[in-house]
């Protein structure tokens, strides 16, 4: 590996069902091990932050090494077997660690601790302290005994039902066999990866949902009938998930009234930068109200495509612009329009050499390097999977370049993977008890097309920018710099976790970044400035719909979370509401006849299983802070590298350690505000 410094061992991936399961179990113990000792020697009165917090986050940390790979296997292993073990594990250890944190003994210990105002801890510390108690408050430690029971009665059977939601969506194998005549117009390349039908379904195509076949078919099948299928056929891909999605929210809400809260939304915004539901709605009935206008012309656009197009193909055209009209006509729009061939794009940026390139772009703004690890030295879960150690640039005083820790790259799709594209974090950084430094290790799980015989795998633009915004999560996970697990990286509030990666998300809009990253994956030419103009032309073409959408999403996760009364959320359809608020925000149209029980798309809705209930809107939200940092500190000139590193040390480096909002405001120099985020979708600014 050259003249690089020996890096600590990186993390093995060689488990098998059984040892999965005797390490979850000995993770298990030894953490009751330690709960059991510090209830049993410790009193309320002779508690400290060093014989009861101290040790408490040092078990933290040391699990964060394990805990995150056992539950990681279930997304990417090609072992049903160890799939099955992983996600039994990950329901042990949330079990486990819903016990922990209910435990009565241990919080009164550290309530005495939070209560004594022990001078000389450092702010980190302070901060740990405070969160633990007010998690354990949260936890219904402060409940009698009867709610108490319930409440823990709650939070396992929630787990249970995320985990089983979860599972069914990573393992849906759904799909319809097509002629090829019904999926005309979509690119050979997808054809030609498609499995063959023989018996009944000789001459047919077998058409997944996963996403490198759903959506090639959704943007370029000419039949709008194929569309239809496919949209409604994914619509209703999971619909075992209804009744445990329905249960979840009526639980969720049950938990909330236990600890006095009117709601679900109102339990988890307390603990968020937007603090009430109130406050939500504000934003997003304000941002729904400045996106109507545009996205009802950007649809009367797009009903004039349709109806010219229909009349070419001889389809009768009723008016309608349905929900599988979109991709096809936003798609042909571009195309037409602007000229924009997205396949023609793709030609550009193959994937090894976007890679490469990004890295590249990484290692300017934010000082590092990274060196693909190959031969005996690589240890992975798939062997498509890559492998790269990360360093700080080489100091110019000649010292030895420090190691900053591990990324893996897992691109492409495969039986039982996780469906959608995600970073996973799978080991944390912190502060062992020796002080030293232990290093993180985190994963880019995506699915972009395989290679074939004749070409790369070639990323359309669309696919960069998702590149970007994964890898932008796994760069904030390298680069955190915290003493505790707990605060480490990509663990900070949910309403601003995801403005770093979206920040990073402009590079891919910046004609020099898009030129450096493309190399034709025949001639190695870079793409004509001409195509890079249109691209960038393109960055807000029926935007106001795309943000629509995600409103649709943001709103409906809002309205099942803040229901008046318990009796209201469970005699809430969550189908009917879902339909019916997309047909309402998105201004696209249902199908016609089937009533609002057409699809269950809350029943694929994972990110509202996996975290970020009363959540949803924090894409949006970050946003907001994401354009700001930008426009404030690289829009002038994106390559910056003292901006960068800026940003490194202030942003990223401080994960959760402190408070967001003070994060944010050391960077910029001042309160955020939302003037470069209307800016940039060509709004009016927020008057004030």
């Amino acid at each position: 590996m050259g003249s690089y410094p020996n890096p600590p061992p990186a993390p093995r991936f060689t488990h098998t069902p059984e040892t999965l399961k005797k390490d979850t179990q000995r993770i298990i113990e030894s953490s009751r091990k330690l709960d059991d000792t510090l209830a049993a020697e410790i009193t309320p009165e002779s508690a400290t932050f060093e014989n009861v917090v101290k040790p408490l986050s040092e078990d933290e940390n040391y699990m964060s090494l394990e805990v995150a790979i056992l539950g990681f296997y279930q997304y990417v292993s090609t072992d049903k077997a160890l799939r099955d073990a992983s996600s039994e594990s990950e329901k042990e250890l949330e079990e486990f660690g819903i016990e922990s944190s209910m435990r009565q003994d241990i919080y009164k210990l550290v309530s005495a601790v939070a209560a004594k105002n022990e001078s000389g801890l450092d702010p980190e510390s302070l901060r740990l302290l405070e969160k633990m108690n007010k998690d354990y408050i949260r936890n219904g430690l402060a409940l009698p005994e009867d709610k108490r029971e319930r409440f823990k009665e709650i939070k396992k059977e929630l787990s249970t039902l995320g985990i089983e939601f979860s599972k069914r969506l990573n393992e849906e194998n759904g799909g319809i066999w097509f002629t090829p005549e019904e999926l005309k117009g979509v690119p050979e390349d997808v054809l030609g990866g498609l499995k063959k039908g023989d018996g009944e379904n000789e001459g047919k195509l077998w058409l997944t949902f996963k996403y490198p076949d759903l959506f090639p078919a959704m943007k370029y099948a000419v039949n709008p009938e194929t569309r239809k299928k496919i949209f409604i056929g994914n619509e209703n891909k999971c619909n075992e998930n209804v009744a445990v999605f329905k249960k979840a929210i009526e639980l969720r809400d049950e938990k909330a009234r236990l600890l006095g809260f009117k709601s679900h939304a109102e339990f988890v915004l307390d603990a968020k930068m937007a603090k009430t539901p109130e406050k939500v709605y504000e934003f997003l009935n304000d941002l729904r109200e400045r996106l109507i206008p545009g996205g009802e012309k950007e649809i009367a656009r797009l009903r004039e495509f349709k109806k010219a197009d229909t009349q070419a193909n001889n389809v009768t055209d009723d008016g309608h612009y349905y929900l599988w009209d979109h991709r096809y006509y936003d798609r042909m729009l571009l195309e037409n329009e602007y000229k924009l061939d997205a396949q023609k794009v793709a030609e550009y940026f193959p994937i090894a050499h976007t890679i490469e390139g990004m890295m590249k772009i990484f290692e300017t703004l934010f000082g590092l390097e990274f060196v693909e690890v190959t031969g005996d030295e690589k240890h992975v879960w798939h062997e498509d999977t890559k492998q790269f150690r990360v360093y700080n640039e080489k100091s110019t005083d000649g010292a030895e370049q420090e190691f900053v820790g591990w990324l893996y790259l897992d691109l492409h799709p495969r039986e039982g993977k996780y469906g959608h594209a995600a970073n996973f974090n799978l080991q944390q950084g912190f502060l062992d008890k020796e002080g030293t430094r232990r290093y993180p290790a985190t994963a880019l799980v995506c699915n972009f097309s395989k290679p074939t015989e004749k070409k790369p795998s070639l990323l359309q633009h669309d696919e960069v920018v998702t590149l970007f915004h994964e890898l932008g999560h796994g760069i904030h996970d390298l680069v955190a710099r915290t003493r505790y697990a707990r605060f480490h990286g990509t663990n900070v509030v949910r309403d601003f976790v995801e403005a770093p990666s979206q920040m990073l998300e402009n590079w891919c809009w910046t004609a020099s970044e898009i030129i450096s990253l493309s190399s034709h994956y025949e001639t190695g030419q870079k793409i004509p400035e001409d195509l890079v103009k249109t691209i960038i032309n393109t960055k807000h073409v029926n935007d106001a719909l795309f943000n629509l959408r995600q409103l649709h999403f943001a709103f409906f996760d809002m309205k099942v979370h803040t229901l008046q009364a318990h009796e209201d959320v469970k005699k809430l359809d969550p189908t009917i509401e879902y339909n019916k608020l997309r047909t309402e925000i998105t201004l696209l149209d249902p199908p016609q006849g089937l009533g609002d029980d057409y699809g269950h798309g809350e029943a694929t809705f994972g990110h509202l299983m996996g975290g970020y209930d009363a959540g949803y809107y924090g894409y949006l939200w970050s946003q907001v802070f994401s354009t700001d940092m930008f426009y404030s500190a690289f829009k002038a000139d994106p390559m910056n590298g003292v901006q960068g590193r800026r940003y490194r040390h202030t942003v990223l480096e401080r994960g959760g350690s402190q408070d967001e909002m003070e994060t944010l405001k050391q960077f910029l120099g001042r309160e955020p505000n939302s003037d470069a985020f209307f800016e940039d979708l060509g709004l009016s600014k927020k008057s004030s």
